[in-house]
């Protein structure tokens, strides 16, 4: 399986899908849309890149080349799609565009999950709300070390010394 070649991506029917999803109003970015097949396939094309760059002929020549693919579902704000990794006999190959171990792609999820954990959501409430928004499951475990970043900076903000005197100015146009 690992050596199986994905099917070449059909630029045609994805043109005839986004402009008929286009017409009905329907989202290109759902789970269903157009664009989440396009997105997969450039993450492949960009990765393979990737690992070819990597094995330079210093690396072939000390012994290292491509070495199979792994698969990994990864979250992005247009839904969950699955990107397929290559790796090398040495190990040392770290993709850019989809670190080791990253499932979350999109920064914008991210900033969005930080800014409702900033607003007092609960973690299951976010939960709740990027799986009807997105379409993407995220766990408690992996919502818990995205908001753990934001921590350090709420008590850092919170411990940051205060000025004697501020001006605020008020316009009410009543």
């Amino acid at each position: 399986m690992e050596n199986e070649k994905p099917e070449p991506f059909d630029y045609e029917k994805a043109k005839q899908k986004v402009k008929e999803q286009f017409r009905s109003g329907k989202s290109l970015f759902s789970k269903d849309g157009a664009f989440g097949p396009l997105l997969q396939d450039m993450l492949n094309s960009i990765l393979e890149g990737e690992i070819d760059g990597h094995l330079d002929d210093l690396e072939r020549e000390s012994g290292n080349r491509k070495n199979g693919k792994g698969k990994k579902q990864l979250k992005t704000s247009s839904g969950t799609i699955e990107v397929t990794t290559p790796r090398d006999r040495s190990g040392n190959f770290e993709p850019e565009i989809v670190k080791k171990r990253e499932t979350i792609l999109a920064e914008s999820l991210e900033e969005k999950i930080l800014g409702l954990y900033s607003l007092g959501t609960s973690l299951r409430d976010i939960s709740a709300h990027i799986k009807e928004t997105y379409d993407t499951e995220i766990s408690a475990g992996t919502l818990s070390s995205i908001t753990d970043k934001i921590i350090p900076l709420v008590k850092e903000w919170q411990q940051r010394p205060l000025e004697a005197l501020y001006c605020i100015v008020w316009l009410d146009r009543r």
